[in-house]
């Protein structure tokens, strides 16, 4: 006997809604992390070659303090706009995880919540969203094309070196007591923040290619075999 999971598919209650607006405001965001990063690199250059010159016994005329104040002000601000833009992208993060199970109900390994939930619990952190996006991107894909993975991989590559990086630097600069120590703490803070700076434009490039396929998949209408059409298109934002 042939068992059709069509035959005890019940509908899960989701619906397609446009994930421009959400989308636009995750890319606003991420590029006030891009601009912060960018901020905290200057004046992590900044307080480097000072930290050298006070090893070196070079008179600093004031240098250190403004030195300090203004790399205190760039982790501030990168503070800031890291949680402003994380509530922004996890907002937009579950709607498009919503919208590819309405194209796909089948072709999700986690539960919805764990669109939100896997960012924030420890060590599957590392793993869930990555496997959530690709469910998503897989659900979101034109119906005969199956998009590649190679940017969501490359992506989630540099994310993870930037968050596994920056608990390091940051463990390392708050033990550091002497020079040498806060100027190699310094140092592996900026290779933290560079990488952050690939990571955002990456997740950039990333929410404008998935709000571009999950629009262009909705006004494609449903694939021939797929089962439930997707709906309506969802309107621009």
């Amino acid at each position: 006997m042939i068992d059709n999971r069509h035959d005890h598919f019940i509908a899960p209650a989701a619906w397609l809604q446009s994930p421009i607006g959400l989308g636009r405001a995750a890319v606003a965001g991420l590029g006030v992390v891009i601009a912060t990063d960018l901020f905290a690199l200057g004046a992590g250059f900044f307080l480097y070659d000072v930290i050298g010159d006070l090893a070196g016994g070079a008179r600093l005329d004031g240098r250190a303090d403004l030195a300090d104040r203004l790399y205190s002000g760039a982790g501030i601000a990168q503070t800031v706009a890291l949680l402003t833009t994380a509530v922004l992208f996890l907002c937009w993060f579950h709607r498009v995880r919503v919208n590819a199970e309405v194209f796909d109900p089948y072709g999700h390994d986690k539960k919805r919540g764990w669109a939100v939930w896997g960012w924030i619990v420890p060590f599957v952190n590392l793993w869930f969203p990555r496997r959530i996006t690709l469910d998503i991107w897989n659900a979101s894909s034109p119906w005969s094309a199956p998009r590649p993975h190679g940017l969501v991989n490359t992506w989630w590559t540099f994310w993870t070196i930037s968050l596994l990086s920056g608990r390091a630097a940051s463990t390392a600069y708050r033990k550091a007591e002497s020079a040498d120590e806060i100027r190699d703490a310094v140092g592996q803070l900026m290779f933290s923040d560079a990488v952050d700076v690939v990571a955002a434009a990456l997740a950039v490039v990333v929410v404008l290619r998935l709000n571009r396929m999950q629009y262009e998949k909705a006004l494609a209408g449903p694939g021939a075999g797929t089962g439930p059409g997707p709906g309506p298109a969802p309107a621009s934002a």
